[in-house]
């Protein structure tokens, strides 16, 4: 028993019980569960003083215990390192979103950056009998994908390289070589990559291809690069790719965090111009991205199609365990702004 304001004896909280809804509904509790059991017989009238009695006392089944019944818990773990930052916070509300919308339950597990925080991660993943796991981008360690297919667990990554397990991709390699060539091709010759020393499959695919393919058209693109992809580390990018004499006049950022530090320490810092000085594209196309002190043109990476791709892997892999590994690629469109227009203005680039 607990106290009110007034110092009067107060039950303590609990959870409306089936028996609570049985009790007002005057029915069995087993007919309580019927009710709430779909395919199972119920009287029409008794189903309607069941429900009338559920709504009338907020009940709400609880379906851990019904997990825990089933040996089926539900639970789809989201794994990633640093989920709150870019676009992994987006994709980690839209694969929510679209779990919560088929009765699943995400659970978000942060992977940690050191052993004892991968470690305590693994142990709740695992110790709550997740049903499946979703590694997003970022760097979560493989230890996390092992246990999962040792498991049993259906399993897919995103954004990142695991040719054993289902995976959802952006074409990072065809966004940077597109852009490449959009730089070439509006006259720049002094080409750059912000990028990070994280070396994240994403970010060492979008560097080796923009890198690649500006050799290929005869120009050797700088590359600088930051202790992360966030803010801070764009500004330590920027201020690295233009200690140089000859600066940059047009730069492919990894991610959009990386391009508005970027844009900022041009405009800010140094007293350039976005695009009159240098050119610049991100990738990721955050929300940020169309605030009116960027206008950044960058290549979309959509976390709704991402999020329902990953989650249908998830369904075909729980109806077929032994089919092959599928490896899906979505193709990022470029937003166009105002830090860069290629010269076709919009059109499909080469």
């Amino acid at each position: 028993m607990t106290g009110d304001i007034n110092g009067k004896p107060q039950s303590a909280p609990r959870f409306v019980s089936a028996r609570d809804v049985a009790e007002l509904a005057g029915v069995s509790r087993s007919a309580v569960s019927r009710a709430f059991t779909p395919g199972a017989s119920v009287a029409p009238d008794t189903r309607e003083k069941i429900m009338t009695a559920a709504a009338r006392l907020g009940y709400q089944v609880n379906d851990l215990a019904r997990g825990l019944l089933a040996n089926r818990s539900r639970i789809v773990g989201l794994v990633a390192t640093k989920p709150e930052v870019g676009f992994r916070a987006h994709l980690t509300a839209a694969l929510a979103a679209v779990l919560i919308r088929r009765g699943s339950v995400p659970v978000l597990i942060n992977a940690g950056e050191t052993a004892e925080e991968t470690e305590a991660a693994q142990r709740t993943l695992f110790g709550h009998r997740a049903e499946a796991v979703i590694v997003l981008s970022g760097s979560p360690p493989s230890s996390f994908i092992e246990l999962a297919r040792s498991n049993g667990l259906p399993l897919v990554a995103i954004g990142r390289e695991a040719p054993e397990i289902d995976r959802v991709q952006t074409d990072n390699a065809g966004a940077a070589r597109r852009i490449a060539a959009a730089f070439v091709a509006a006259g720049h010759r002094r080409l750059a990559f912000a990028g990070s020393q994280s070396g994240t499959p994403a970010i060492v695919e979008r560097e080796r291809a923009f890198v690649d393919e500006a050799a290929r058209l005869g120009i050797a693109a700088a590359v600088a690069r930051g202790p992360d992809t966030d803010y801070a580390g764009g500004l330590l990018a920027a201020e690295r790719l233009f200690a140089e004499e000859e600066r940059p006049t047009a730069v492919f950022a990894v991610n959009d965090l990386v391009a508005f530090a970027l844009i900022d320490h041009l405009k800010s810092r140094l007293g350039l111009g976005v695009p009159a000085d240098v050119a610049v594209v991100g990738f990721d196309d955050l929300p940020e991205a169309a605030w009116l002190g960027y206008r950044l043109t960058t290549f979309r990476q959509d976390p709704l199609e991402m999020a329902e791709r990953a989650v249908a892997l998830l369904e075909d892999r729980a109806a077929d365990p032994l089919a092959a590994p599928v490896s899906l690629r979505i193709a990022a469109r470029l937003m166009i702004r105002d830090t860069f227009r290629p010269l076709d203005d919009g059109a499909p680039l080469p």
